[in-house]
């Protein structure tokens, strides 16, 4: 046992999770890796693993809070001799394959936490120093027949006990990988010298028996030659496999949340209320995932609301949107409004913190988890990311008529509900004069965007949808409150129409159901109901628009 070499931390962080009320069961990401260790030739079809699919260095390249280091301290106390854990395993998915127990705490595994510094670390030499010598003295009290010396290289070392104890075969899992290249203190000399650290532990080397390795940047941002080429990197926008393993599902979030409802006396949200907040995210695949770590503190907390926190590099991506205006600002205004934008996302292009173009920004966002990427276009995932956008936006003074539209976004829906039409005019008319393209000024789907920004500090109060379906139609926007006894507001849009003639439509297809309660019930939401009609004729040549409210129900008592 040792500090890196067969340790028991790993196996005490993963008793902490398993204990949780919210622990997510993913061990059968273990048949995928089983094959990369299995020895033997002959493996029947019925032992339960792809046998000839394995390959044995594998790099997981997902964003941060994904889950990549709850997997990695499973997947050693599952292999690794430090602890025995068959009294967590067994309860669990892998137990059910036929070689469970023949992998079951039966490997030598070196797990490193690469994002663990010495203390008072400021140099390269000190931070992989620390690595060295404590493999090293693992590795010599361990085998104290391979005859290592304290002046050998962690390599030679691992060389040593392969040859003089009887072949003798590690698993490596390594984690947070490339979390060095974001400190101040590493110089392009130091990345070039870590590169060719790990190339020497691992590449070409009979004694790694797996090389597991995860990271938030592909190893192709680092390793411009022939070093690390022999892992095979998997990530979620790129690549399908590991896909369901980083991330809740939709059913998983569905067990989570009975276990919520169990737990908590007074639930303080919905089903829904998870997946407006925290789903939004896509695998190359296709399936929709959830942020793991925003829905287990929303479930631990009882509390929907942002658990993005910040974390130097990651959060300064931000800041390109200011360095960048011109590039992005018409762009970050219509995913702000809820359209997805089109992108060339490469991985590769997340450079540091070197982002010079529109693409290299987007792809640099998606890599960390701030965008979505589906099928060539980007956009913002949820409202925990939706609320960061607006936060910049809105302290953006460069982003111009942006900048300015969010600032009045917040008279707007006063406005709205004072019943304040004359302003609630001046504010349509500002923004869509202001923000619209000229080709596209007229086309009611613009319009729509721009009700999106002009109620942007809505999403504070109100879950926004578009186009929901309601009554015996489908309402263009309808805002259901977080607190039941706020104003319910839906909102019709016309065009060459008269904003009487988008109340009407309201009453006549009955949108305002959506707040009422079933028949006999007491209705979910108490608050007053508003009718919102916004119309504008385009042949008008003063562009003039029309806003109206009408009260269709008072407040419930």
């Amino acid at each position: 046992m040792g500090v890196y070499l067969n340790s028991r931390s790993a196996y005490s962080l993963f008793c902490e999770d398993y204990a949780s009320t919210y622990y997510v069961d993913k061990t059968d990401i273990l048949a995928e890796l089983v094959p990369i260790v299995e020895l033997k030739e002959n493996l029947s079809e019925r032992s339960g693993i792809n046998r000839g699919k394995g390959q044995k260095y594998v790099a997981i390249i997902r964003p941060r809070r994904f889950g990549k280091t709850v997997m990695a301290n499973m997947i050693v106390s599952y292999f690794g001799k430090g602890a025995d854990s068959n009294a967590e395993f067994e309860t669990l998915s892998v137990s059910k394959y036929s070689w469970y127990q023949k992998h079951l705490n039966k490997h030598n595994v070196i797990h490193i936490m690469f994002n663990e510094m010495p203390k008072g670390c400021k140099s390269y030499d000190q931070y992989i120093a620390r690595f060295e010598k404590g493999l090293l003295t693992d590795l010599r009290k361990a085998y104290p027949d391979a005859e290592i010396e304290k002046e050998d290289a962690v390599w030679d070392a691992l060389k040593k006990v392969h040859e003089y104890c009887d072949g003798e075969k590690f698993i490596f899992v390594l984690d947070e990988w490339d979390c060095i290249f974001h400190k101040r203190f590493v110089m392009d000399e130091d990345k070039a010298a870590y590169i060719d650290f790990l190339s020497n532990l691992l590449k070409d080397k009979a004694y790694v028996e797996m090389a597991y390795m995860t990271g938030i940047l592909p190893i192709a941002k680092y390793s411009s030659g022939s070093e690390l080429n022999m892992f095979f990197e998997y990530s979620m926008a790129t690549r399908v496999k590991y896909s369901e393993y980083f991330g809740f599902t939709d059913e998983e979030v569905d067990v989570l949340y009975q276990r919520y409802l169990e737990a908590e006396t007074n639930p303080a949200f919905t089903r829904e209320g998870l997946e407006l907040w925290y789903d939004g995210y896509q695998t190359a695949g296709g399936q929709k995932l959830y942020n793991p770590r925003s829905v287990v503190g929303a479930l631990s907390d009882n509390q929907l609301g942002s658990y993005w926190t910040s974390s130097g590099p990651y959060d300064e991506i931000f800041y390109y949107i200011g360095a960048n205006t011109d590039a992005v600002k018409d762009d970050i205004a219509a995913m702000v409004a809820d359209n997805p934008v089109p992108a060339r996302v490469q991985e590769y292009a997340a450079t540091s913190m070197e982002l010079k173009t529109k693409d290299e920004i987007f792809s640099a966002m998606v890599v960390y988890g701030f965008l979505n990427y589906k099928e060539g276009y980007v956009s913002i995932p949820n409202k925990e990311l939706m609320d960061k956008f607006t936060e910049v936006v809105q302290r953006e003074p460069s982003l111009g008529n942006v900048y300015k539209l969010t600032k009045e976004s917040g008279r707007m829906l006063a406005a709205t509900k004072a019943g304040d039409t004359k302003t609630m005019t001046e504010l349509m008319e500002y923004a869509h004069n202001t923000h619209s393209p000229l080709q596209t000024y007229s086309n009611e789907a613009e319009l729509a965007s721009i009700i999106r920004w002009v109620y942007l500090k809505a999403l504070d109060s109100y879950r926004i949808e578009r186009e929901d379906k309601a009554g015996t139609g489908y309402v263009d926007f309808i805002f259901y409150p977080f607190l039941k006894n706020d104003d319910c507001i839906i909102i019709e849009l016309k065009v060459n129409h008269t904003a009487d003639e988008a109340i009407q439509q309201i009453k006549d297809r009955q949108y305002a159901l959506r707040f009422e309660g079933k028949f006999g019930e007491n209705p979910e939401y108490t608050g007053r109901i508003l009718a919102v009609g916004i119309a504008y004729n385009k042949d008008d040549e003063n562009k003039r628009h029309e806003c109206k409210v009408e009260v269709l129900r008072e407040k419930l008592k």
